[in-house]
């Protein structure tokens, strides 16, 4: 039985086209389900595993924030690493106008445009990471430099801690 070819996503293409190595898993899977599942479905560690949020703030701007899947976004301390009064999550309808991703497969890198992005700083202690790969059933393992690279990325301290 032949292989089927792998279906490469923009962020995929991204990643090859400035030289970033990465390491590609895939899964079934037909609709949303969250990082923790996704995690457990590849017998990944929890905290190599980055989810992806999408933000508007109250200049109307869009802002992207890649954080522990199982911690929470700080609205303040996010809204204050992109220098914003606030930061509010956009609706689900509207995340693949704005990314060209659907919920569940939106990636930082690879995005329509580019949106000011922040990863939290839990991940530069990481030789790994782990995000979406820009669709649902695909995950990307890189060094968290290399995704901040590849997606404009600054890392601050975003997420509720403890």
């Amino acid at each position: 039985m032949a292989k089927q070819k792998e279906i490469k996503t923009n962020a995929m293409r991204m990643l090859e086209s400035l030289g970033i190595p990465f390491k590609h898993y895939a899964y079934e899977c037909e609709e949303f389900v969250d990082g923790l599942q996704i995690a457990d479905m590849l017998s990944l560690p929890y905290e190599k595993v980055y989810k992806t949020l999408v933000t508007v703030g109250n200049s109307r701007n869009y802002y992207v924030f890649v954080i522990p899947i199982a911690d929470e976004l700080d609205l303040k301390a996010a809204a204050r690493s992109v220098g914003e009064k606030s930061v509010e999550m956009i609706h689900v309808k509207d995340i693949n106008a704005v990314t060209g991703y659907v919920r569940g497969g939106c990636t930082a890198v690879g995005m329509k445009k580019q949106y000011v992005t922040r990863i939290d700083s839990s991940a530069e202690g990481l030789e790994k990471m782990i995000v979406s790969g820009g669709r649902i059933g695909s995950q990307l393992e890189l060094a968290p430099a290399d995704l901040a690279r590849a997606a404009g990325a600054e890392f601050a301290d975003i997420v509720r801690r403890a």
